[in-house]
């Protein structure tokens, strides 16, 4: 996952609204989001490469999603993949038998605290439909999502990237402006591919080309791109809906997947 932004009680028709794409070479093999045969409380897409994945929700409202820090002055080869961090969560975390999910939540943050020089830099937003944290490895930082808009891209939390700031005043303005949630709105977010200007843009190490084609909310290079946009937003009624929308190397939709599922126990 590249950048995602998050609505926390900010209306009453939808308590939550997460709405994230995912960039990732268009080489790199996929599949798209479904209940997975080996753990089928489980819903998210699935990196055939590493076996992991970078979002996904449970059939009892366990939420996790991944953005990558980008600095190439810290990447080692000797590392896990950071998709195992959501897959771990989802599969082995969501099933812990515990009248307490915010003490469910303390002992995964514990498990990656202890763990967190095993990966290369990430940011996990982890938790459940009612309580999120977003864990940052390289900072050893905890925050946990009150009421507001963030946005995460690929530094912490509270760096102010332009396209995370773009995305989260659109989304901000959409939620506090709009009478009915739409999707194809929040589509519309994830799909403005202006660049940042040149004095704006990060510096991670990747050379002026790479940081200005990254420096949009979609991006679409020949080999590198946006490759799904995601949204899973909790209704009033505790109702989990879930929409994929997949692309091509051009940058063109191909195909949405849908689900709506109500929280239970698994």
């Amino acid at each position: 996952m590249c950048i995602l932004f998050i609505a926390n009680r900010m209306r009453e028709d939808f308590p939550l609204i997460i709405a994230a794409n995912r960039d990732e070479f268009y080489a790199r093999p996929t599949l798209p989001s479904s209940f997975w045969p080996t753990a089928p409380h489980v819903l998210a897409g699935q990196d055939l490469e590493a076996g992991g994945t970078w979002m996904g929700v449970t059939r009892n409202g366990k939420i996790a999603a991944l953005t990558n820090v980008r600095d190439l002055t810290n990447v080692r080869n000797d590392t896990v993949s950071r998709g195992e961090l959501v897959a771990n969560w989802l599969i082995n975390y969501a099933r812990v038998l515990s009248d307490d999910d915010h003490e469910t939540a303390t002992q995964y943050l514990s498990h990656i605290q202890e763990n967190r020089q095993h990966y290369n830099g990430y940011n996990l937003v982890f938790g459940d439909v009612n309580h999120l944290r977003v864990y940052n490895n390289i900072n050893n930082s905890t925050h946990t999502l009150e009421k507001g808009v963030y946005g995460l891209s690929n530094a912490d939390l509270i760096t102010p990237w332009p396209k995370v700031t773009q995305g989260v005043t659109a989304l901000n303005a959409y939620v506090n402006s709009t009478p009915n949630i739409e999707h194809h709105a929040l589509f519309e977010i994830l799909a403005q591919s202006n660049k940042a200007d040149d004095e704006a843009l990060p510096d991670t190490g990747i050379g002026y080309e790479w940081e200005k084609a990254l420096s949009s909310i979609f991006i679409q290079t020949p080999e590198y791109g946006t490759r799904t946009s995601t949204l899973l937003l909790v209704d009033s009624n505790n109702c989990i809906h879930w929409k994929e929308r997949r692309f091509s190397s051009n940058g063109d939709a191909e195909e949405t997947i849908e689900f709506s599922f109500t929280p239970q126990m698994i």
